[in-house]
C-alpha cells in the first residue's frame, strides 16, 4: 500500500492548546483519534489529557504507549525536557515530530531517541503565525528518520496547501536568524524608536504614508502575541545575535550616509538593487499590492 494511503490512526500532540500545538491538531483530527495534551484544563474534550510533558501520568503514557505519532509543540526549554520521555513511550516505528522555530538542539535529540527507541523522526517550522493556516504558507522541514508516517505528515500538510521547505537544521538556523530574528528586532526597534521620539500615535496613524502604516500594522501584531514566543526567537538561536548586530551596523550606516553627499547614498542603494537582482522587481510589485491595501 502507498505509504501516503495509510491514515496515521492514532496521535497524541503535546501542547495541544497552543496556537502550534492546535494548528497540528486541526491537520490531524481527520486522520483517526488526536489526544490532546496540556497543562492547561482539558475542557470538555473526550480525547484531552491535562498534565506536565515533563512527568508523564500513567494515562499520558498509555495513549503514547498506542500512538502512530507525537507532535511536540511546546517552547524550547520545555520540548526539550519532555522529548526522551515521550519518545521513550512510543512503540517501535512510531514517529515523533517538534515544532521548534530553532533546530540545533532539537534535531541531534530526535535523532538519538528515533535511534534508541527505532522511531520515524522529523523536525518542523511552520514559517507564519498558526491563526493563518497552512494555505499557501511554508513549513521548514529537517528530515531526521523518514518512513511511513513521517510521509503521510508531510502528505497532509501538503494537502493542507503548506509549501513544504526541506534543509538541514545549521541552514535552518542561520536563515531562521535572518527571517525572524532579525525582522522581529527590526520591528520592535522601529516600535521603540517611536516611542523614544514621542509623537502622540494617533498623529502618526492620521498621518501615516503605506510604508509607516504597514510598520504599525506588524509591531501592533507582535504585541498582541505571546511574548514569549517572540523571546524565544531571539534568545534561542545562536546566530540571533549576530543578526541583531548586522541590524545595528546598517543602522549605523544609513546614519553615517546622511551626513555625506548624495551619491554615496546611492551608491548604497545600488548596492542593495545588485543584492535584490532579478527579484527586484517582482518584489517591489508585491510591495505595492500591499501598500494598496492600508490607508
Amino acid at each position: 500500500m502507498n505509504v501516503v494511503n495509510s491514515p496515521i490512526a492514532r496521535s497524541v500532540v503535546v501542547g495541544g492548546r497552543g496556537a502550534v500545538g492546535r494548528l497540528y491538531v486541526n491537520l490531524l483530527c481527520e486522520e483517526g483519534t488526536v489526544t490532546v495534551f496540556d497543562l492547561i484544563a482539558a475542557g470538555g474534550d473526550r480525547h484531552s489529557i491535562q498534565g506536565d510533558a515533563c512527568a508523564l501520568s500513567a494515562a499520558t503514557q498509555l495513549e503514547l504507549s498506542e500512538a502512530d505519532l507525537a507532535v511536540i509543540a511546546l517552547p524550547e526549554s520545555a520540548a526539550l525536557r519532555a522529548l526522551p520521555g515521550v519518545a521513550a513511550q512510543l512503540p517501535k516505528g512510531a514517529a515523533v515530530a517538534d515544532t521548534l522555530s530553532v533546530k540545533s538542539a532539537v534535531c541531534p535529540a530526535l535523532a538519538r531517541a528515533a535511534d534508541l527507541h527505532g522511531l520515524e523522526a522529523v523536525s518542523l517550522n511552520p514559517m507564519f503565525a498558526p491563526a493563518l493556516g497552512f494555505a499557501g504558507r511554508p513549513v521548514a522541514v529537517v528530515n531526521i528518520a523518514s518512513g511511513p508516517v513521517t510521509s503521510r505528515l508531510r502528505w497532509l500538510m501538503e494537502q493542507a496547501g503548506a509549501r513544504l521547505v526541506d534543509v538541514d537544521a545549521e541552514v535552518h538556523d542561520v536563515a531562521a536568524a535572518s527571517l525572524q530574528a532579525a525582522t522581529h528586532a527590526a520591528i520592535l526597534g522601529f516600535g521603540q524608536a517611536l516611542t523614544i521620539l514621542g509623537t502622540p500615535l494617533e498623529t502618526l496613524v492620521e498621518l501615516a504614508p503605506p510604508p509607516h502604516l504597514a510598520l504599525l500594522a506588524l509591531l501592533a501584531r507582535i504585541c498582541s502575541g505571546a511574548p514569549e514566543v517572540y523571546w524565544d526567537v531571539q534568545a534561542s538561536n545562536l546566530h540571533a545575535a549576530a543578526a541583531r548586530h548586522a541590524l545595528a551596523e546598517g543602522i549605523t550606516e544609513l546614519d553615517r550616509l546622511a551626513g555625506e553627499p548624495v551619491e554615496q547614498f546611492s551608491q548604497h542603494v545600488a548596492l542593495l538593487q545588485d543584492w535584490l537582482g532579478p527579484a527586484r522587481g517582482e518584489l517591489a510589485a508585491r510591495a505595492a499590492r500591499l501598500m494598496s491595501e492600508l490607508r
